[in-house]
């Protein structure tokens, strides 16, 4: 079960951000928000939001194409 933040009762996730930028280069540096899911193991909500998150620290990028969200790692950071 996922640790609790001591402060705000929040669970902190068991899946790091460093799993989540090694599905997008595993994938070839661009992937599909269901892709990177899959190669983490988590849910696809799961994975849309902490790549928001991870998008916020300037790690990660996203582009809308077609209906898909794709997101590719932030090679300017």
């Amino acid at each position: 079960m996922p640790d609790r933040d001591e402060e705000s009762g929040r669970y902190t996730g068991e899946y790091s951000t460093e799993d989540f930028l090694q599905a997008i280069s595993n994938e070839g540096g661009m992937a599909g928000t269901g892709e990177i899911a899959e190669r983490v193991g988590c849910a696809h909500d799961t994975a849309y939001k902490r790549l928001q998150k991870i998008e916020e620290e300037g790690l990660v990028l996203s582009k809308k194409i077609g209906n898909t969200l794709i997101w590719s790692e932030n090679r300017t950071k």
